[in-house]
């Protein structure tokens, strides 16, 4: 044994690991592209925003004051009242709360549902792939809002529903880019060196294809959580949502259709909510897909 191997490392100063971290940390968020950063930054001030409601919001969401019914901003209520004198910033921010979280829910299962369905088709391949690129081939073609608006009419509303919905109209643009990404995978020599091992389709799917797409299929869910937010709206918007007293951004909207000209707050503050949220979501994951075919470009 070398005689420095069995000398005691001198530690290191607490300072330098703090440099070395700063550095690091510096370093990864300086060489995103500059969509991550901004998109970043402002879904971490909503997200914090609708984390902390419970304790800063100035009102409850559902306190009516018919005395103060449309009134504008002022010092006691930021954004305005409704038509029923409830704070219009307190229910924009519980109404957040419903949104955004139904929103991340739906898009968590469908990546989950889609990833698996793809990779286990193009494992399998055959007639089951066949099989389940014309399901998907066909979902594609209907607009989620119809499949989603056919299902809670048959089915009923609620928050089961409405996930369930969702989730079943939102799955198929993971399952076909996991398919394309599984069918390259397939062909590289860990994947032969595990079938000649004798390794199960269930095992490599999970230990080697997915693990190794996971990068694109994040970004695409970035990308998608914009379009399952304004689906959240929209379905709330035609009744078909949270159900009152509870409300959300799609809610808010219809109920102040008929006094947006006399107080255009009330339209434009969840509206806003709703574009400026969906964008920061979006606008992370195109800088994910640019780092990535960086990346790729420069291997």
């Amino acid at each position: 044994m070398a005689l420095s191997s069995s000398l005691p490392r001198s530690p290191v100063p607490a300072t330098q690991r703090l440099a070395r971290w700063t550095a690091t940390s510096l370093h990864a968020v300086t060489g995103r592209h500059w969509t991550q950063r901004v998109g970043a930054v402002v879904l971490a001030l909503v997200l914090v925003t609708l984390l902390l409601t419970p304790w800063i919001a100035p009102f409850d969401p559902a306190r009516q004051d018919l005395t103060q019914r449309l009134a504008g901003p002022s010092a006691q209520h930021w954004l305005g009242t409704d038509q029923l004198g409830r704070d219009i910033l307190s229910r924009l921010m519980y109404g957040g709360r419903f949104s955004v979280s139904i929103a991340a829910v739906t898009l968590l299962l469908s990546a989950v549902v889609g990833t698996v369905i793809g990779a286990f088709s193009a494992r399998r391949g055959g007639i089951v792939d066949e099989v389940v690129m014309r399901a998907t081939d066909l979902l594609i073609a209907i607009p989620d809002v119809v499949v989603a608006l056919f299902l809670i009419a048959a089915f009923g509303t609620g928050y089961g529903m409405l996930i369930a919905a969702l989730t079943i109209v939102g799955w198929t643009p993971f399952a076909r880019l996991m398919r394309g990404l599984a069918l390259e995978i397939n062909s590289r020599e860990y994947i032969e060196a595990a079938e000649a091992l004798g390794c199960s389709r269930t095992f490599i799917v999970f230990r080697h294809v997915i693990p190794n797409a996971l990068r694109p299929v994040l970004a695409l869910g970035f990308l998608r959580f914009g379009h399952k937010l304004i689906t959240v709206g929209g379905l709330s918007y035609l009744g078909l949502g949270v159900q009152p007293p509870g409300s959300d951004w799609g809610a808010m909207l219809l109920d102040a259709q008929p006094y947006m000209q006399r107080l255009p707050l009330l339209v434009l503050a969840p509206g806003a909510a709703i574009f400026l949220t969906a964008l920061s979501v979006t606008l992370i994951g195109h800088g994910m897909e640019v780092h990535r075919k960086r990346r790729t470009d420069a291997t």
